[in-house]
């Protein structure tokens, strides 16, 4: 059975690999002044997704360049909702002066995983997202409190990870373990399709957990993005899954 799916990628973020990864996704999000970015490398990343007809979101995090926003910040709700609010603004009014439609919304690092299962957090970025009115998709985990939170407001895009783990709760495993990340190209690959195709993923425990998603990540700053993109990629084309 056809399948057709998004590969997002995170960019933007001081890496200096867009202009290889561009051909092979077809949305990115892009670090807006939080962990990192400024309207330089916003500007860039925006013209070089625009080149490749690549969706473009916005990627807020916490506003900790110092630890690349993974690392959880105590915000007050105010704060947060404000940041939040602030770097989407940034980055659509850029987006608007490339000519080039805001396609979504993904939070990144420590503020995604803490919004995806604190309520407090949910609310405060939610607040922050529906202040902008735009009128976008957020990328959220399935079942996540971010996605329950935010359902009745904005079109939700459910996400998932090639290259990375997950805990039988669904989170991804902390990266202070080992096993957090997925290294191998073929590894990434079947967790890709036993969730695309059975709508599962094996936990580090072995169990099979349900899980639904739409667009699926690969982590731009990670060391073999590439070579996990090209080989993804020949993968789908044998197994008739399709990037839209």
């Amino acid at each position: 059975m056809k399948k057709n799916i998004d590969i997002n990628v995170d960019l933007g973020e001081g890496i200096g690999n867009e202009q290889k990864l561009m051909p092979h996704i077809s949305s990115c999000s892009i670090a807006c002044g939080g962990h990192f970015g400024n309207e330089e490398t916003m500007t860039e990343a925006i013209r070089l997704a625009k080149k490749h007809n690549v969706k473009v979101g916005a990627h807020p995090s916490f506003p900790d360049k110092e630890n690349f926003g993974r690392k959880i910040m105590a915000l007050s709700e105010e704060e947060l909702s404000e940041t939040v609010f602030q770097q989407i603004i940034r980055f659509q009014k850029l987006c608007t002066a490339e000519e080039i439609k805001m396609h979504h919304i993904k939070l990144h690092g420590a503020l995604y995983n803490l919004a995806s299962v604190d309520a407090l957090t949910a609310d405060a970025v939610l607040k922050g997202i529906l202040a902008t009115n735009l009128n976008v998709k957020l990328y959220v985990p399935y079942n996540s409190i971010l996605a329950l939170k935010a359902k009745n407001f904005l079109p939700l895009v459910y996400e998932a990870f090639l290259d990375r783990r997950y805990e039988e709760d669904l989170t991804l495993v902390n990266r202070s373990k080992m096993n957090a990340i997925i290294g191998s190209a073929e590894e990434a690959w079947g967790q890709l399709y036993t969730m695309v195709m059975q709508e599962k993923v094996i936990t580090v425990t072995g169990l099979e957990k349900k899980i639904i998603a739409s667009t699926f990540c690969v982590h731009g700053d990670h060391t073999n993005t590439l070579e996990i993109l090209k080989y993804v990629r020949k993968q789908m084309k044998t197994n008739a899954i399709f990037m839209s």
